[in-house]
């Protein structure tokens, strides 16, 4: 059995004797946080749904360093702590069980507790959980006042003593004088609105020993009130920042381990083998190796591992993989004749512009695309791209003048439409409606306008990364096709749907959007009346 010296020290890289200053350990004090948990609380669902709520001893870490320290005047030694582990440890159960806890045994004169987060239906997480313990307990239940409507529990002997939800959302921001305030998903806080409200709401002289606890998962690179709680608690636990007062709670992997050792996510995950199982982490790491825009997800809630927003895309080996045995020209003349759609993406009118045929049945794409002659060799030493070798060897071709001649892409485009049985022809529609009036009015090409937000590029880039991984996409070794793919990033939205994201990629990817929108308008089948109209939004 440990004793409480060995158990404090269970928080990762952080000895809370050697930064105590005055402050005093009593044994008594954590126990008694500890036996409540297993005595008072039970579990609220899952498989130890109905259990007693026995706190594991990173838990017990947490628990006995918050209650157990105090200072010369009886009062707590920790007011602010910050709880980074990552998804599935049991985060908002412990939350849960600390504000019963603060609720029914600190003995605080109307007490205002309160737990916060980005939007209601997080925010009510933590409230589902404080409720449903509290109701599996007579002597708590007989002892409170549940207002379900309201999201708030009260003590019945001291109706000042609240328990109350806000979040980042409300109307109004509440906190007055709080007494314990729990953010949960700090990550997912628009702001520091909020954050700082509850904050400045600890400030009165009327709270002895009030305390703020941050329990979140690893936010993205960027500026944000998680970022930043983040770097101080680092610096407070490797001793770069004096604070005897915050409690840095820190499970992570580093930047040089590898994501794929089980040993890694032992390391960064408390509860692997009790709420989060191998077999789970072993599927998500698979699942993170077989389709790269989940990597980063996968390293960011599994493993705390602050990463870019934005997901570099694709991997070059799978990609080069899909090279196909034909080359380029020999598949242009085996094409030729066959049912195709195809993707126009214009950039500005000095970069790189793109048309890609996608052909469904072969799932082979035959790429064109074009720079201004009088600015290749000046773009070529800026860049340090080869535009020049790749104009030689025919993957680029120059149009007249020092901007796109959209004249020659409009020929270019019709002598393709001879050769080839172009179904239709998606077009995004920012710096391309003259070029797409003209296909269509004048030359009697179908066009359909697709815009570039998550709706209408999710299941087309999603099927471009499942033939990649799976081999099935022909490219033909196209050079510049293969330099868009390097650079291309995918953005990802809260619903788990991406795009391609120019703002964020390293480089040129407009052959990558067109491919990407020729294989989009190939999913949607054949409209049989030309006519220009909306994918997506």
């Amino acid at each position: 059995m440990q004793t409480w010296d060995e158990i404090l020290r269970l928080v990762p890289g952080y000895d809370p004797f050697a930064t105590a200053d005055d402050c005093v350990f009593v044994p008594a004090a954590a126990q008694l946080a500890v036996d409540f948990f297993a005595e008072c609380l039970k579990h609220m669902e899952g498989a130890m749904s109905g259990k007693p709520f026995m706190l594991e001893p990173w838990q017990q870490a947490i628990v006995g360093n918050l209650f157990g320290w105090k200072r010369p005047d009886g009062t707590r030694r920790y007011r602010e702590a910050f709880i980074f582990i990552p998804r599935k440890n049991g985060k908002t159960p412990l939350a849960a069980g600390i504000c019963n806890y603060v609720l029914f045994c600190d003995r605080e004169p109307g007490a205002q507790i309160y737990s916060a987060a980005a939007d209601k239906d997080q925010a009510a997480l933590l409230y589902r959980q404080a409720k449903g313990m509290i109701e599996q307990e007579p002597e708590l239940a007989n002892r409170a006042r549940v207002y379900k409507a309201l999201k708030s529990i009260s003590l019945l002997e001291d109706e000042g003593s609240v328990y109350k939800v806000l979040s980042a959302d409300a109307d109004t921001k509440h906190g007055g004088n709080s007494h314990l305030v729990i953010v949960d998903e700090l990550h997912a806080q628009p702001n520091r609105d909020l954050v700082d409200v509850l904050q400045t709401s600890m400030a009165s002289a009327n709270r002895k020993q009030p305390m703020m606890i941050h329990i979140t998962t690893s936010d993205f690179h960027r500026p944000s009130i998680c970022n930043e709680k983040h770097d101080y608690a680092s610096k407070v636990r490797d001793g770069v920042i004096k604070d005897y007062a915050f409690l840095p709670v820190i499970y992570e992997a580093g930047p040089k381990d590898d994501w794929k050792d089980p040993k890694v996510w032992a390391k960064a995950n408390p509860n692997l083998g009790v709420s989060v199982s191998l077999d789970y982490l072993n599927r998500e790491c698979k699942r993170a190796q077989d389709t790269p825009s989940y990597e980063n997800t996968f390293k960011r809630l599994h493993l705390n591992i602050r990463t870019e927003q934005d997901v570099r895309w694709i991997q070059l080996d799978a990609w080069d993989r899909c090279k196909g045995t034909k080359t380029i020209e020999k598949w242009a003349e085996d094409l030729r004749g066959q049912p195709c759609f195809a993707g126009l993406d214009l950039s500005s009118t000095t970069d790189l512009s793109a048309f890609v045929l996608y052909f469904p049945e072969n799932k082979v794409c035959l790429c064109w695309c074009w720079i201004p002659e009088d600015n290749a060799e000046r773009r070529e030493r800026r860049d340090r791209v080869p535009y020049l070798t790749w104009q030689r060897e025919g993957l680029i071709e120059t149009t007249p003048g020092n901007v796109i001649d959209y004249e020659f892409l409009r020929a270019r485009i019709n002598a393709l439409s001879r050769e080839y049985d172009i179904k239709e022809i998606a077009f995004d529609p920012w710096n391309a409606r003259q070029l797409a009036g003209q296909l269509k009015d004048q030359d009697g090409m179908n066009l359909k306008e697709f815009r570039q937000g998550f709706q209408s590029m999710n299941e087309p880039c999603k099927h471009l990364e499942k033939m990649i991984v799976g081999g099935e996409l022909i490219h033909a070794g196209h050079e510049v096709l293969r330099w868009n793919a390097s650079n291309a990033t995918v953005k990802t939205d809260p619903a788990g749907n991406i795009k391609l994201d120019k703002a964020k990629s390293t480089e040129r990817i407009d052959l990558m959007v067109a491919l990407v929108m020729a294989i989009g308008i190939s999913e949607a089948g054949v409209v049989a009346v030309p006519s220009i109209t909306i994918i997506g939004g």
